[in-house]
């Protein structure tokens, strides 16, 4: 198995959104804006009107072509059916009104819990030093336990204390996998390119966490070994990109962006059906002006 390799497995499955076994938990509980993302506002806690009494989204098919592309980006890991078949062992918010507050509020709780277990999952396939492994997977036996608890000790838990300390062990993953077989990239960690004109630029084994590339072009540049940990995507021209070796991206990272058919993807994620199938033509590359010495 190659170092940036995504083996499949139940742990992964469960990891990936199951609509089917939720009951809508993402179009009632958080809240959007009347904006580009979203059609209208909605305050948390209360359904889309576009959600169905079987809990179903009416107009899924075609969210993007009715003003909700945000919907299509977002992502609850799993939690939802978490919640929705563990937690609650498969009690109806609708049929049982009583219990609809509590069961907001410990999605609010199971998702980032979720999310977590995701980014872990990643980090033990990243195969890292023996130390960190074992760090790693303490942290994740720890994160599953958590997500067994009952609603009350699920909203007694500090979830951004934990994900604080799981944070810095995966930070440890990607600096390691960045590392291995050569001298990490730039470490752009949280930088500003809203916009920005990156072809051209070197960014293989660069540290992109958290950085906000919205609306960035990435055309044709290469991003092999490139830690992506949220990194904000949305509306980032991939075109002819090479992510197929970068870490820690997610499917929902890419359903924000744009692309073409020659964006190389790692292996386990999909294309998105809005990416555009007409290859890429010559991207003729902004000349960079000459450094000037010190006087």
């Amino acid at each position: 198995m190659s170092e940036n390799s995504r083996p499949a497995g139940p742990e992964r499955d469960a990891l990936r959104a199951d609509c089917t076994r939720c009951f809508g938990l993402c179009c009632v509980v958080p809240a959007f804006a009347a904006s580009a993302d979203f059609a209208i506002d909605k305050p948390a806690g209360q359904p889309c009107p576009n959600l169905r009494p079987d809990h179903r989204c009416g107009i899924h098919a075609d969210l993007r072509g009715r003003g909700f592309p945000g919907c299509t980006v977002f992502d609850c890991f799993g939690a939802g059916q978490q919640v929705a078949q563990v937690t609650f062992g498969g009690r109806d918010w609708r049929a049982e009104p009583e219990t609809a507050q509590v069961m907001f509020d410990t999605f609010t709780v199971m998702r980032p819990l979720h999310e977590l277990l995701w980014y872990l999952t990643e980090a033990l396939a990243l195969r890292p030093p023996a130390g960190l492994r074992e760090e790693l997977d303490q942290a994740r036996v720890q994160t599953v336990r958590l997500t067994e608890g009952s609603p009350q000790e699920l909203l007694a838990l500090d979830v951004g204390a934990h994900r604080d300390r799981v944070n810095v062990l995966l930070s440890r993953a990607g600096d390691a996998a960045r590392s291995r077989g050569g001298r990490p990239g730039a470490d752009r960690r949280g930088a500003q390119l809203f916009g920005a004109d990156l072809r051209g630029v070197d960014l293989r084994r660069a540290n992109l966490r958290g950085a906000l590339l919205i609306g960035a072009d990435l055309r044709g540049v290469d991003l092999q070994l490139a830690d992506l940990t949220g990194a904000d995507l949305r509306g980032a021209d991939l075109r002819g990109a090479d992510l197929s070796g970068s870490i820690f991206l997610h499917q929902s990272q890419l359903n924000a962006a744009r692309g073409d058919v020659r964006t190389r993807l790692p292996a386990g994620l999909t294309r998105p059906a809005h990416w555009t199938a007409v290859p890429l033509t010559p991207v003729p590359r902004t000349p960079r002006p000459a450094r000037r010495g010190r006087r």
